[in-house]
């Protein structure tokens, strides 16, 4: 039993602050901006009457929603003039808690929030509640402000476009040791300019990404698509150097297992890799070396094996 209105919005945020968060983030891309959304909502619902909500979770769910909305419409403008690539922000664990024990976790790994960058604002929203959250189509019809209908055929849509998609084959998680073993080969080939060894990770038509967070950090404008190509920069003796005296450790990261590269505890850079289905091959590369998309990794190290 409560006492106050006070206690009550406290027990409310610590049970359902990870479930608002992993919706506005799956939405969003960023860790940043899901947690001022989740601040927002949360600070909204402190000054309403808690007693004239029937159905909190849904209710929080339609808020942030709402939230991310207007934020993903504004930031197409900003993306605009955004140097380089965009890539979504990594976060180091699944912020996952009681209440967000149904959503699918594979719709939180890195490649799959990089398809998500394809779609538009309201079909993001409409496949992030279904495909992540089992939202029955009317209550996503309530929450994005569309008919029921409209909202099973944005759905299905969607899911034809991202099946389409080449990178959908990276959604196919491979087993745990497969991709571990994945990741210490890339490491060894690509501290040593090894051509031959990293070749043999390579699909026919890799691809390289890399976001240097819209500064003038010095990365890689421009997506590299194609063996030759992305054989030419995991293998030079110039481009990416200094990431080479940075220490590799295998973390999870949106719930896959990642490179993240420190110097001095500081973290310095983060890869994401897409693998083949077979779990044999690399199929893409994510590179985030933009500071201030590195804050959700940790700054403590931890061991490559």
């Amino acid at each position: 039993m409560f006492n106050t209105q006070a206690e009550r919005f406290e027990e409310l945020y610590l049970h359902y602050k990870r479930y608002a968060f992993s919706i506005a983030y799956r939405m969003l891309g960023s860790a940043a901006d899901a947690e001022d959304v989740l601040q927002d909502c949360f600070a909204d619902l402190q000054r309403r009457e808690l007693d004239g909500i029937d159905n909190i979770k849904a209710y929080i769910a339609k808020s942030i929603t709402n939230r991310c909305l207007n934020l993903m419409n504004s930031a197409h403008s900003r993306r605009e003039t955004y140097i380089g690539e965009w890539l979504p922000e990594p976060v180091s664990e699944l912020y996952d808690g009681p209440e967000a024990a149904a959503e699918r976790k594979d719709s939180l790994s890195f490649a799959f929030l990089v398809l998500l960058e394809k779609l538009s604002p309201v079909e993001r929203a409409v496949f992030v509640l279904r495909e992540a959250y089992q939202y029955e189509y009317e209550a996503i019809a309530g929450m994005v402000g569309k008919g029921e209908s409209n909202c099973r055929q944005i759905f299905s849509r969607v899911k034809r476009t991202l099946q389409a998609e080449p990178a959908a084959a990276v959604l196919s998680p491979a087993p745990g040791q497969a991709r571990r073993i994945m990741l210490q080969r890339f490491t060894a080939a690509f501290s040593a300019h090894d051509v031959s060894g990293m070749l043999a990770l390579l699909t026919e038509q890799p691809v390289l990404i890399a976001d240097g967070g819209g500064q003038e950090v010095h990365t890689i404008l421009r997506p590299m698509t194609g063996r030759k190509g992305v054989l030419a920069l995991l293998t030079s003796h110039r481009v990416l150097n200094e990431m080479r005296t940075w220490e590799p450790s295998i973390e999870l990261v949106n719930g896959d297992e990642s490179l993240v590269y420190r110097m001095q505890g500081v973290v310095k850079a983060v890869l994401c890799l897409g693998l083949s289905r077979s779990g044999g091959q690399i199929q893409s590369f994510y590179l985030i070396v933009g500071p201030e998309k590195l804050g959700h990794i940790p700054v403590r190290p931890s061991p490559l094996h």
